[in-house]
């Protein structure tokens, strides 16, 4: 038998035979706040593109699961520890009430720490997203409270219900008495707390983990001044339980976002992911040279105007060769071409600026260098050996390393995936083609301005751009997200 809405307390109710189980109204709206706060996070999280909906979803619900029993473990320490100490059975009997929210929060954003760093993705970035969505679960969490009548204040005489608060009124009659809906107050300064974060303070963020130490500061605020006036509350000795961590809440929230943290905390250094011909090495002139050789030999060599020998920088030998040799063997060609390019690359190739100075530089302070290019990987090193770039790359990935070449961001993924470094990441490179793998990914995109006539098109379409790569050092040294919808 299915009975809904047995009672006040009680949402639905199954009866199978003798035993009786029952979900209640409680359970049910924190459920409700919950998925409400993971949706509008996973939203946000898709712009993000470089965040595998795979590990949110396990992060929602592993620390679902976390912040609950933190929050009925913080119940049971702080409301009879001794009791539930020579009872533990009592512990997991959690249908019979019991749960504070603070010590949810405390183990959520404990093991969330945890995980997030397990899986190589930034928790600075990522809390600051996720956390201000709690406070929205909060607000709708505590009407759970006014179904089971608590979180309530002293007695209030009936006509503190005229008006706006007239709706509440029934609710709050408790054995023959009136009471204060503190529940109510805290629910409405929660939703106030989201919005402003969320739609007001979030478009002037300056700095990473502002919006998470809003969260906090805002929540130890109004949970100091409503636990004040709460006549249900737990306590430490005689001081009320919640008050202490909102002091706690508030101090560490007003402290980081004054900046008082980041002397102690050690920044996250982004991974970066270079591109190769064109914002390493100039290789411009070895790339036509070998293009003039395939079409002094199997075309004509006048068709090979000065629009083409642009059109043939950066994109795939595999993509160009079939537009102007349609019909000839791709390995025939390949070899024609590399010959060539290996003839002429000693006098042809040379470094990009202070490319080797700047890769040095970036290696000794420990950023994790990748490569990612559509010439192949034994390529890349061929051409970077005779200037000493190789010394300074953690991982390359050319053609050869992948079934989809950029602008997919396939070569990234898997670099990352396999070392194991930041997923938060910046993408250098001297073509659309690169901008818009970094885009793919959700990197942060940096162009380099190498070739006058892309330079429009780029700087419109990366969040920065420079025509030097040690211009790049000062943008990685910002507090700043590397996410390519950073702006």
């Amino acid at each position: 038998m299915i009975q809904f809405f047995p009672n006040g307390q009680t949402f639905v109710l199954f009866k199978i035979g003798s035993l009786t189980f029952d979900i209640r109204w409680y359970a049910v709206l924190i459920m409700i706040g919950a998925l409400l706060a993971y949706s509008i996070s996973k939203k946000e999280l898709k712009e993000c593109h470089y965040v595998s909906m795979d590990f949110f979803d396990s992060l929602f619900i592993y620390t679902l699961w976390v912040g609950v029993l933190g929050a009925r473990l913080w119940y049971c320490i702080f409301h009879n520890f001794s009791y539930y100490f020579s009872n533990p059975v009592e512990i997991i009997r959690i249908w019979d009430g019991g749960l504070a929210i603070q010590g949810g929060v405390v183990a959520g954003i404990l093991f969330a720490y945890w995980y997030i760093k397990r899986n190589h993705y930034p928790f600075g970035r990522l809390v600051d997203m996720l956390l201000p969505n709690v406070m929205l679960a909060q607000a709708i969490g505590r009407w759970g409270n006014f179904v089971n009548k608590e979180c309530h204040g002293g007695e209030v005489a009936e006509s503190y219900f005229d008006g706006i608060l007239s709706f509440l009124k029934e609710g709050m009659l408790i054995n023959g008495h009136y009471y204060e809906p503190l529940f109510f107050y805290e629910s409405v300064l929660c939703l106030l707390g989201w919005i402003l974060i969320r739609y007001v303070l979030k478009k002037h963020q300056n700095k990473r983990g502002d919006l998470a130490y809003a969260y906090l500061m805002w929540y130890g605020l109004i949970r100091f001044f409503i636990e004040g006036r709460r006549t249900d509350s737990l306590y430490l000795g005689n001081l009320k339980m919640a008050q202490v961590t909102s002091v706690v809440f508030l101090g560490i929230g007003l402290l980081g976002y004054l900046g008082f943290f980041n002397r102690y905390l050690k920044k996250e250094k982004p991974t970066l992911m270079f591109d190769f011909d064109g914002t390493l090495v100039d290789t411009s002139l070895a790339i036509q040279e070998g293009y003039k050789a395939l079409f002094e030999k199997y075309s004509d060599v006048s068709l090979f105007t000065d629009e083409v020998k642009q059109q043939v920088l950066g994109p795939a030998l595999k993509d160009i060769f079939p537009i102007y040799f349609p019909g000839l063997d791709y390995d025939m060609l390949y070899e024609e071409y590399h010959k060539r390019q290996f003839e002429v690359a000693p006098v042809a190739n040379r470094l990009i600026g202070n490319s080797l100075e700047v890769l040095k530089q970036l290696h000794d302070e420990g950023y994790h260098i990748g490569v990612i290019s559509t010439r192949t990987s034994d390529g890349i090193t061929d051409v970077s050996k005779p200037f000493g770039l190789d010394t300074y790359f953690d991982d390359i990935c050319g053609l050869n390393d992948v079934k989809n070449v950029k602008p997919d961001p396939e070569g990234i993924i898997n670099m990352i995936e396999k070392n194991g470094w930041n997923r938060e990441c910046v993408m250098i490179g001297d073509s659309m083609m690169d901008i818009e793998c970094g885009k793919n990914y959700g990197a942060y995109t940096v162009a380099y301005l190498g070739n006058p006539k892309r330079e429009a098109e780029l700087r419109a379409a990366a969040n920065r751009s420079v025509k030097d790569l040690k211009d790049l050092l000062p943008i990685l040294e910002e507090d700043i997200n590397f996410t390519w919808n950073e702006k």
